[in-house]
């Protein structure tokens, strides 16, 4: 056999080899080493079926807040199973006159489907072009990582939604809550914001920033 077919079967043979033992999954030792691409993997030996349920989105979320809304995570921080596997979920609840204020999600998109209600969501693309609709029970919509999006009731009762991301981690910043919840001296967030400073302490005072 020439030499250079024999090398060629030989990486090909070798190729077959390792994906016949790829990994079928990476359960998270949260306990472990945190990186970029994850958590570390937990034992093969140690992971149980537990590892891929996660039973906490049949439960509703406590909205008596300032936002009058909640999220329940099922992030990998929460259900370790979908380490690795670049999808997440959560529960949504958003009581009367709630509102999930702009936010992004920096690590993934995000797919909302309303279960109950009627929620207004929308997002701002970085052309600054707005896309909001009103949807109903069934409705689904798309938010593009990282663009700031938003959801509110938008009936008389609570209304739900489950929403699922492309990362098991999809990371969150609150717009409002990044401006005026922190120590950045008032004088500053006056400049890059245009507000005056009576309104930069009302929303400081509001939302527990200093400075």
């Amino acid at each position: 056999m020439p030499p250079v077919i024999f090398l060629l079967l030989s990486l090909l043979l070798l190729l077959l080899l390792s994906s016949s033992h790829a990994a079928d999954f990476c359960v998270a030792d949260l306990t472990g080493r945190l990186t970029p691409s994850g958590y570390e993997c937990k034992k093969e030996a140690a992971v149980t079926t537990n590892d891929f349920v996660f039973t906490g989105l049949g439960k509703a979320g406590n909205t008596s807040n300032l936002i009058k809304a909640a999220v329940t995570p099922a992030f990998v921080a929460q259900f370790p199973g979908v380490n690795g596997l670049g999808i997440s979920a959560a529960r949504l609840d958003i009581a009367p006159g709630g509102v999930v204020p702009l936010h992004t999600h920096p690590a993934a998109t995000e797919f909302l489907v309303v279960t109950q209600g009627t929620i207004c969501a929308g997002f701002i693309s970085t052309a600054n072009n707005v896309y909001y609709k009103s949807l109903n029970t069934g409705d689904s919509m798309l938010f593009p990582q990282g663009l700031l999006h938003f959801q509110v009731n938008g009936g008389g009762t609570t209304a739900v939604a489950i929403v699922s991301f492309s990362s098991p981690s999809p990371g969150l910043q609150i717009t409002s809550f990044a401006l005026f919840a922190n120590n950045l001296p008032s004088a500053l967030v006056e400049k890059v914001t245009f507000l005056d400073d009576a309104e930069v302490k009302k929303l400081k005072k509001l939302l527990g920033g200093t400075g």
